[in-house]
């Protein structure tokens, strides 16, 4: 067994790395950049090795530095993570000539699989069925338009080197490929060093259901079930779950007794996942097909762990180390459910733009058998530009799907993230939508579900009762600790008992006692503790508990619970009918400015001053966590002035150009 691993990576992937070899006795040696130089992946390992500058390109991608960074530490084995080096077939070759063992496939593995265009090819000969697509890639926006149409709309147009979302563009019309085909080539040059693109069909309503295998170097493969990832945005995974509701018994054989045959029929060994793309529409099992094979481990990993209660990075680990699996296909068993939130640094209420900055706060949910937290931050610690956008990954169990949601419900809204933009309410809002809980998702629940973005998951009556009344019970303790300061003008009077709590559109009459709070008249059960400056509160109705984030704003409370923020106005009843005297404050006038949506980097401009415009005309590109986001005119109008030139460093809503 090895005495000392490197581990190529950063962020959560290398903790959660560290853990295993830890457990397992081994050292470790972590390598970072400058923007991670205090990270706790830095912290956590045995030795660390600086690499260079924020940029990966100068730093995690230097395949050479961190070679010697293991030379230098005495490291006898690297472990890659995912992302970065995980996939390069020069890496792992590199790693073999410095006599250093690299814990994942064999070279020969990842060069046949890791690229998209020849792994259809092969998947195609050992019997697999693929989509319609490109024979090979496409190097002009010509034949772009050539192969799409030959194919038929819609298609979609893929980095051959790309994963995680980054360097796909659905396109439904020749127009969109025109507009996306050279963007698609840019972002996988600068994402992943290869501008190869080719397109394939695009199957409606699908569902995108991957599965785990684990192989060793003895021939010995098997598959650990299947992981529903089809709540995606912008081909992102958002959330995973495992197994899928949608695949029964038999299905789950084919799909993983072909994996298998894939796997074998290049030498794979370590862990791996099969991606598929599958129809939901098709009650027949039959109508899955293959979508790439990526050889590393996955984001969404700990959802095949808690259910199979395999420690995937151990036993990647053991196998490269020359260790057998230490069981065979019928040792495998699935048991419960496990479910996955991606804790993305990005703004749902803004149409899910990046956000950079510093976590000033940072307290995830207590973990336990049943959830569990993977991340790599720590308060204080920055979320930078330069790297993936996600915070954590909030992980529940249950004895079946509902109990795994409830639980992830409940988890995150014990999470507390501020100093950034942050998707948590968008989370919870998914795991309370009656579709999501019934099991009737695709890869468009999203864009079907939320077409015209986020806002907030909807609040019955009830809720809003309950908060008003915890918002009475805020007040009163709020006025009862003003009683205690001293040095005041005039007699100190008595907290109200009455108050008045506006919440949007509805006002709610709250009447305090010893005994009970009443909202409008009725009496609501609640009981809890709260002392002022408290930030969450877990307030009791009867046999119900609400968790409750308090921000005190003006004029009130920002109470945030169950997917969304609710900014409630609470004044004494006796002051509550002066209200409508006061002067409504009008934001400013926007719309003739163009304001960069998110911290990021202005690639191109499109327009010029003087020029012409009409509604949906791009008018310039802005680069943030690697991905390029269009920027379009919502109105005809003329520019008047630019404010900001190409190569520039934006800050989010710095004005880029005016309109007349």
């Amino acid at each position: 067994m090895f005495k000392k691993i490197l581990i190529a990576n950063r962020g959560e992937i290398a903790c959660r790395v560290m853990r295993s070899a830890q457990k397992m006795g081994i050292a470790t040696v972590a390598v970072y950049s400058d923007a991670d130089a205090r990270s706790p992946h830095v912290e956590m390992a045995d030795e660390s090795v600086h690499l260079g500058p924020p940029p990966a390109a100068e730093s995690y991608l230097l395949a050479d530095k961190i070679i010697q960074a293991a030379k230098d530490t005495g490291a006898d084995a690297i472990h890659p993570g995912y992302g970065f080096l995980s996939e390069r077939e020069s890496f792992a070759k590199a790693c073999a000539e410095a006599g250093i063992a690299f814990i994942g496939p064999p070279a020969n593995a990842i060069a046949a699989m890791g690229d998209k265009i020849e792994s259809k090819k092969l998947a195609r000969e050992a019997g697999v069925n693929t989509v319609p697509g490109s024979e090979g890639a496409i190097d002009t926006t010509e034949d772009a338009l050539t192969s799409a149409n030959a194919i038929g709309y819609p298609v979609m147009m893929k980095a051959s080197a790309g994963g995680g979302g980054k360097g796909m563009r659905l396109a439904w019309n020749d127009k969109d490929v025109e507009e996306g085909f050279e963007a698609t080539k840019r972002e996988g040059l600068a994402s992943f060093g290869d501008d190869r693109v080719f397109i394939e069909k695009f199957i409606e309503q699908p569902r995108h259901i991957e599965i785990q295998i684990l192989g060793d170097q003895q021939g010995n493969i098997v598959y650990l079930g299947e992981r529903e990832c089809s709540i995606q945005r912008r081909h992102q995974k958002v959330v995973e779950e495992a197994p899928s509701p949608f695949v029964s018994p038999e299905m789950r054989k084919r799909m993983g007794e072909q994996a298998v045959a894939l796997a074998r029929a290049v030498g794979y060994y370590s862990a791996g996942t099969v991606e598929l793309i599958v129809s939901g529409s098709d009650t027949t099992g039959e109508g899955f097909y293959f979508l790439e094979m990526n050889t590393r481990l996955q984001v969404e990993h700990p959802v095949t762990e808690y259910i199979t209660g395999v420690d995937l990075v151990e036993q990647m680990i053991r196998v490269a180390a020359g260790e057998p699996l230490p069981f065979t296909q019928d040792d495998v068993t699935l048991t419960g459910w496990a479910m996955e939130s991606r804790v993305y640094a990005e703004d749902p209420y803004r149409g899910f733009l990046p956000s950079i900055g510093r976590l000033v706060r940072y307290n995830p949910p207590e973990t336990n058998a049943n959830v569990r937290v993977d991340d790599g931050v720590a308060e204080g610690g920055e979320v930078s530009m330069f790297y993936d956008p996600m915070i954590a990954k909030l992980i529940t169990y249950g004895d079946t799907r509902i109990a795994a949601i409830d639980r992830m419900v409940d988890a995150l809204g014990r999470f507390e993230i501020a100093g950034l933009g942050h998707n948590i309410d968008f989370l919870s809002a998914l795991m309370q939508h009656e579709r999501f809980r019934s099991g009737e998702i695709t890869t468009n629940f999203i864009a079907e579900e939320y077409p015209d973005g986020f806002e907030g998951a909807p609040a019955s009556e009830e809720l809003l009762q309950r908060l008003a009344a915890i918002a009475g019970f805020v007040a009163t303790a709020h006025a009862d600790r003003n009683l205690l300061i001293d040095g005041q003008l005039g007699t100190k009077r008595q907290p109200p008992a009455e108050w008045q709590v506006r919440i949007g559109d509805d006002l709610f009459d709250v009447a305090m006692s010893e005994d009970e709070v009443t909202v409008n008249g009725t009496s609501t059960g609640l009981s809890m503790a709260y002392a002022p400056g408290d930030r969450m509160v877990e307030a009791e109705f009867g046999d119900d508990a609400l968790v409750v984030s308090i921000a005190p704003v003006r004029a009130g409370f920002r109470f945030n619970t169950l997917g969304a923020s609710h900014d409630l106005r609470v004044l004494p009843a006796h002051a509550a009918r002066h209200a409508r005297h006061m002067i409504e404050k009008i934001p400013p006038d926007t719309s003739k400015l163009l304001l960069c949506p998110m911290p990021g980097l202005l690639v191109s401009l499109h327009v010029g001053e003087g020029d012409a415009i009409e509604p949906g005309q791009p008018l310039a590109t802005v680069e943030a966590m690697k991905m390029e986001n269009i920027l379009r005119a919502e109105k005809a109008g003329t520019i008047a002035k630019i404010n900001a030139g190409e190569g520039d460093s934006l800050a989010v809503d710095e004005v880029i150009l005016e309109l007349e």
